[in-house]
Order: structure tokens, then sequence, then C-alpha cells
């Protein structure tokens, strides 16, 4: 056969599995549904478990007069969006949001914010109460001008225990007090001391730490990395340039309050760790099976992520290394798992701390546009959407890691004695320098200090919590024209 033949064929069965969702196209939808169309249509074109979900199938809806009367069932756009979910113990991560220009803000870093980063875990012996400690304070917020620092622990806000369904409440507020407790032992004894906070646009830059240590005849690199955020590549990429300069041996990559972001971002951090693989795969996406068969048969290239040596026309500052440590948490999740996950195939990774979250799927920002993209978005509202839209797996084929990925040295955070982070005396970082050296030894764990963990500031509402795409890919789109 033919290819151009072969080709005619192959586009014709696309379109006609297709056909049904193209044309409840041909007529809109009436304005006070646009919302819901919306929903409708970007998750019957994109969401990962398309086919799973009854009332997404392509065939679901003959004309859009029929699509319409399902839509009108649904007031309320996030309640259809949820209605569309899977069962939220398969998928945990999709959202939607009302204002657009709050979520493009907050995946970069920009959120409106006290700038008091912090881990929230239950109380000893409770299932319902909480309580807060201080992973860090961001720079120039306005937590930074108050006493408050890294390992301060709080039980409540403005005077009320923290429990599991009230936090989000009470820490939605733009001015709040936190209620601040001691830790003896295991028990949180409140001490009737109070922090008054405000919250403000704060665009955080990701690189905390970034300094070398020496110990003996190692220059040990440690860098602290707290969100995948792409506008601040070039930095991160300074960053790396400014270890290489320095001639470190080795690196501590710290990825334990980094939630994730940008799988473009992920890509090229891994280029710098490395340097020896550009053009090979670090990382491959599976898409829902319509979008996966159409890239496969027309552009599988595009379900690669492949390690690289630019940002932009900038050279990229890779360490060519072969082994690296990275310190974790169970707040590390979505592009920083990645990275892990991406590495492991070309080089030695010791993990160091707690499991991981365990999300091992990513998603893309969906607009009311004809292309889902931002170009000519609907102006009636501000709707986006969040939802998973692929598996990535590694070089291997590996990707199963909805559990979380298991540290090789496993240590907890304690709440007692934090530490400074980038201080040599820190737990995990103490442990990552004993075992470059050879010299240390794995601290032992009081169990009335394993607490159970409950959230994060960056897991709150999500935002930053995630593994994305840049744009969603349009040549399916583009083809069905």
């Amino acid at each position: 056969m033919k290819p151009t033949l072969k080709f005619a064929l192959l586009l014709l069965l696309v379109v006609f599995s297709f056909q049904s969702c193209q044309d409840n196209d041909d007529t809109a939808a009436p304005i006070n549904l646009e919302v819901q169309d919306f929903i409708w249509k970007g998750l019957n074109q994109y969401y990962l478990w398309q086919p799973d979900v009854p009332n997404l199938s392509d065939d679901r809806f003959a004309s859009q007069d029929i699509l319409n009367v399902f839509l009108r069932g649904y007031p309320v756009p996030e309640e259809l969006f949820d209605a569309l979910r899977v069962d939220k113990s398969i998928d945990r991560f999709s959202w939607i949001v009302d204002d657009y220009l709050e979520l493009e803000g907050a995946l970069q870093g920009i959120t409106k914010n006290s700038g008091i980063e912090f881990g929230l875990v239950y109380k000893p012996g409770s299932t319902t109460d909480i309580f807060g400690y201080v992973r860090y304070i961001i720079p120039g917020s306005d937590a930074a001008t108050k006493d408050i620092k890294r390992g301060a622990i709080f039980y409540g806000i403005n005077g009320t225990q923290l429990t599991i369904s009230n936090y989000q409440s009470l820490l939605a507020n733009d001015t709040f007090t936190l209620n601040l407790a001691d830790y003896n032992s295991g028990a949180i004894t409140p001490n009737n001391k109070t922090v008054a906070l405000t919250k403000t646009v704060l665009s955080e830059n990701p690189i905390l730490i970034n300094k070398v240590i020496t110990n003996g005849t190692h220059k040990i690199g440690y860098l602290l990395y707290n969100g995948f955020y792409a506008d601040y590549d070039n930095q991160l990429n300074d960053a790396f340039g400014s270890l290489k300069s320095q001639g470190i041996t080795d690196l501590v990559l710290d990825l334990r309050y980094n939630g994730g972001g940008s799988v473009l971002t992920a890509t090229r951090l891994a280029s710098m760790i490395t340097g020896q693989y550009t053009g090979k795969v670090f990382a491959k996406q599976q898409w829902n099976p319509k979008i996966n068969s159409y890239f496969e048969s027309n552009n599988p290239e595009a379900l690669k992520n492949n390690f690289t040596d630019k940002i932009g026309t900038t050279a990229v500052n890779s360490l060519n290394l072969s082994k690296i440590y990275i310190l974790t948490t169970k707040s590390t999740a979505s592009a920083s798992e990645l990275v892990i996950n991406g590495l492991k195939p070309y080089m030695t990774v010791v993990q160091i701390g707690d499991i991981t979250t365990g999300k091992n799927v990513g998603s893309v920002t969906l607009y009311d546009s004809p292309t889902f993209g931002k170009d000519n978005r609907n102006p009636n509202h501000r709707y986006a959407m969040q939802p998973i839209v692929l598996k990535i797996v590694n070089a291997a084929g590996f990707g199963d890691y909805f559990n979380g990925l298991t540290p090789d040295y496993s240590l907890k955070e304690n709440y007692g004695n934090l530490d400074v982070l980038g201080n040599s005396t820190e737990p995990l970082l103490s442990t990552a320098i004993g075992k470059i050296t050879g010299t240390g030894k794995m601290l032992k764990q009081s169990p009335e200090k394993d607490f159970n963990y409950f959230s994060d500031t960056k897991s709150l509402n999500g935002i930053q919590n995630q593994m994305y795409l840049e744009k969603a890919p349009e040549g399916i789109l583009k083809a069905l024209e």
C-alpha cells in the first residue's frame, strides 16, 4: 500500500473516532452553558481516563442539543467537572479554577502568601486534630519581618485548634494569627505566644540555597530547590554554573519541599545534572488512547522529552555526574519524582528521607478556546481546567510509583530538631554528607517522633503541586479541522 494512501486511511480512522465529538461543535452551546460545554469537550479530548468515563464517550451524545440537555443538569461547573472524573482514588490531582489569572501566576510561583511554608501533621493520638511546623520562610514576605523561623510549631489559628475539617477555612484568610506551641518529647504544648501574619502577592524564587560544602577531598554542592517554575530556569542554570565553576565533586539535590511544576524545567534540571546524554530520552508521555495513537502514527517524537544542552540559545551548565544524592519527604511530588525516576536509567540515584507523594501523572492547562490554548479565549468567563492528561515513564518504561518512591535510606524530619537548612548538621543533609564521604551513620529515630503527614502549604489548593506541560498539543485538533 502506498504511504499516501496509508496515511489517508489512518487519518480517516482518527476522524471517525472523534466524529460525534466534532459534530457537537457544529452548533454553539447557549451562553449559560458555555463553561459546562468547555468542560465536557476539553475532558473528552484530553482527559487521561476518558475511555473509563461513560459520559465522556465519543458517541455518548449524538448532537449538541442532546449534550446541552445533559449539561443543564449541572448548573455549577465544578460539580460537572467532578462528575466527569474517574474515582478520586485513581485521579487524585485533577482540578478546575474560576480564574485562570490566579492559576497562571501560581504555576510560576506567584501566590498570595504570608511567607510561611509549612507542613501539617496529626497530633499524637488524634485522627482529627493537626498541628503545623514551619519549614522555611520566603524572603521578602511578611513572615520574614516577624519573629518566626524554621522549626516553629503552631497548633491553632486565631485561637482555634486546627483540625482536618477547619484548616482550609482558617488558613484562607488574608490576615490571621498563629497560635504557637512547644514541642516536648512528642507532645504539642501551647505556650501562649502568637504571630500575626498578612498575605501579600509573592513571587518565590525556588532556588533557596545554593552552596558548596567542603569535607576532606569532597566538594559537595548543595541545592535546595522548591519548585519547577519555568520563569526561573535561567537562574537555575546560573546556579549550576556556579557549582560547576567551583569544581564540585558531588551533588546533594534537596527536593524535600518541592511539589513539582513544569515538565520542561524537570528535563532541563536533569540535563544540568548530567550532560552526557543530550538527545537521549529522559521521559516518555502516555496519553489517552486516541491522542497516543495519533502521535505514535504521525509524530512519535512528540511523546518524548529528551535531555537537552540548550535553554533557548543558552548553553546548559552541565555537571556530567554519574551519581547524585536526593533528599525527599512526603511533600516531594510530581516533577520532583519525574527527575528521580527519569535519572535512574542513566546514573546512580541515592534517595534519602521519606517516601514521596506518588504522583506519576501530568496535567495541562485547558482554556475555553478553539484549541484549548491561550489564544482566542472566551471573554465571557475565566474558567480553566488542570486535568490529568498523561502518565510519564522513564527511558526504561517504568512509571508505576502511585504509592511513592521509596528512599534508599529512610529518615523522616524530626520536628523537635529540624536544624538550619543548609547546615552540615541538619539531619537529612548530614546523612547525605556521611554517605558521600563514607564517614556517617544513619540517625536513629524515636518512635514518638514519627507523626503521620497530613498536608503542606503547596498542596492545600493543588495549584503548586503539579507536573504540567506548557500547553496542550494542537496537532490533533488541526488535523481534524
